[in-house]
């Protein structure tokens, strides 16, 4: 059997709080150019240098890639693993031809010299960072989300002994990290991200709301409720960029979308990442702004100032002929009790507007209407709300643009 393992580590502060990931590939599908990846790892270190993470992310992928071959029916010494990193020093080092001197590397590398002794040859090989994105993908959501998991996504090809019979999907139990917390962990359709602590670990339905990405409406800066603007060629590559974001995030089971032109369109480029078809649901609609459909907001305030003040500070004006951000709100709160009824447990992407996105976030903080205009959402911009089986919920993250910066 042979096995290719991609990994990375990184430390924001070096030293400072610190994540690794790893990815376990099929050797013959990367070689195709399909690679199939058969399990992952991503693990948080409270604080550590980036090289210390690196070697973390490579111990992980190397006792995986054990895991992955025995699953599968092979003995380590039948197992032949490739291991690319972008870290010239670890990769130098491992091969013999750096010497280890920093204290802190020494016992990792040790470790690593015994994990290779289980395998028949482990081979190392440098590459650049754009061809380690994967492992890149993880060693972040480790540091994002500030938790630790492992993914093992056999299928029967490849699970030799103990797989239920048409299960694609192969689960390892959960550990302790540093901390000796219990690490989350999940398998193939299930959450990659963890349930807080407080809340004793029961499983929330979890959203992650997308704003769409820009339209010609939006560059105009009009009031854009109720029309149906495509996506601009930035809104394009806005929708892109969120979708590969969440598609190396992985663990969301279904994407739903407002029926309008602009969220479509965003919500077809996240489920094409993640696989998964749109689903949509007319609750999810921007608010109708009535009459000022269509008009830039410098035409409404310089024509109806005392209207669009009282709008702009109570929740409960609405433009003539529109609706309010508080009629907004109640639609949102039904659409929301019944999408958490639908979708119990899971995580799933909801694309929409503004004023249902900040409407759901006010639902989830139980705050009062004033969020409307203390609150910004930017084109294409990501935030994470969960609501959870005892009537209480959690925001974990508002208007997250980070993929957007590059």
């Amino acid at each position: 059997m042979r096995l290719r393992v991609e990994s990375d580590g990184g430390s924001r502060g070096n030293p400072g709080i610190a994540g690794s990931g790893c990815s376990v590939v099929d050797a013959a599908s990367a070689a195709r150019g399909e690679p199939h990846e058969l399990a992952c790892q991503w693990e948080y270190i409270d604080k550590a240098t980036n090289n210390v993470a690196e070697y973390k992310g490579l111990i992980n992928g190397l006792t995986l890639a054990r895991e992955v071959a025995e699953r599968s029916g092979s003995t380590g010494g039948e197992t032949t693993v490739d291991v690319f990193m972008d870290s010239k020093l670890i990769v130098e080092q491992m091969t013999g031809r750096w010497k280890i001197k920093h204290p802190d590397m020494k016992p990792l590398a040790q470790q690593v010299k015994q994990l290779e002794r289980e395998f028949s040859a482990v081979t190392y090989t440098w590459v650049p960072r754009e061809r380690n994105k994967r492992a890149d993908a993880l060693t972040n959501l480790a540091m994002d989300e500030q938790e630790s998991g492992v993914t093992l996504n056999l299928s029967d090809q490849y699970e030799g002994q103990g797989g239920s019979e048409g299960s694609d999907v192969a689960s390892r139990k959960g550990g302790t990290n540093e901390k000796g917390e219990k690490e989350h962990q999940h398998c193939g359709g299930t959450s990659a991200f963890s349930a807080p602590d407080w809340h004793g670990g029961t499983r929330p339905t979890r959203f992650l709301l997308v704003r769409h990405g820009q339209t010609e409406m939006s560059v105009a800066k009009q009031f854009s409720g109720l029309s149906d603007p495509q996506l601009t060629e930035t809104g394009q590559w806005q929708a892109a960029q969120v979708a590969r974001y969440l598609g190396a995030r992985g663990g969301i089971q279904a994407v739903v979308s407002s029926p309008l032109t602009r969220t479509q369109q965003t919500a077809q480029a996240i489920a094409d990442q993640l696989g998964l078809s749109v689903t949509t649901d007319e609750g999810l609609i921007e608010m109708d702004f009535g009459t000022w459909e269509g008009r830039s907001f410098q035409e409404i305030r310089a024509e109806y100032p005392d209207e669009h003040r009282e709008f702009f500070l109570n929740a409960t004006s609405a433009p003539p002929g529109g609706e309010s951000q508080e009629d907004v709100y109640h639609r949102m709160e039904f659409v929301i009790n019944r999408l958490v009824t639908e979708y119990e447990g899971a995580n799933v992407v909801l694309v929409s507007h503004v004023t249902p996105i900040k409407s759901v976030i006010r639902l989830a903080l139980q705050a009062s209407g004033v969020v409307f205009r203390t609150m910004h959402l930017d084109l294409a911009g990501l935030s994470i709300v969960e609501f959870y089986p005892d009537d209480t919920s959690v925001v974990r993250r508002v208007n997250d643009t980070h993929y957007l910066e590059n």
